[in-house]
């Protein structure tokens, strides 16, 4: 446990790097967050990675990927269809062409970026060595 303002903030952002349909997957996971299946869609996505832009990703699977997980199918179609998060997660891009980040995953803590997997261990290091940081400044 730490004492003082030392917060740790997690924000996650897409990474849409490989056309069209990674655009729309990003934007139908942010449609399962307004759900609380931001995670569970996430995973379903990445485990049915089968290709770059061949229409794994077309609007009947991501839908179907949504009931598959229970999500209410209206509400989510309707979010899809608004298109509400494509603004967010184009920004998104052009931010990480900013620091040049190119590839996926990638982590910045503080301004540092890491690429590629962290374990849970060098999250941890990184992490606590930002937290001791903040509490030797007050």
């Amino acid at each position: 446990m730490y004492a003082g303002s030392g917060l740790v903030r997690f924000e996650y952002k897409h990474l849409a790097f490989i056309g069209e349909e990674s655009i729309r997957a990003a934007e139908a996971s942010e449609c399962a967050n307004e759900q609380g299946m931001f995670w569970p869609y996430h995973d379903t996505l990445f485990l049915n990675q089968q290709g770059e832009n061949i229409g794994t990703f077309n609007e009947p699977t991501l839908i179907d990927f949504a009931t598959r997980l229970g999500m209410d199918e209206a509400a989510f179609t309707a979010c899809l269809d608004a298109g509400q998060y494509r603004s967010a997660i184009l920004d998104a891009q052009r931010e990480a062409g900013l620091r040049d980040i190119t590839i996926t995953p990638a982590i910045v803590i503080n301004g540092q970026i890491f690429v590629g997997a962290l374990s849970f261990g060098e999250f941890q290091t990184v992490i606590e060595a930002e937290l001791a940081d903040l509490q030797g400044g007050e």
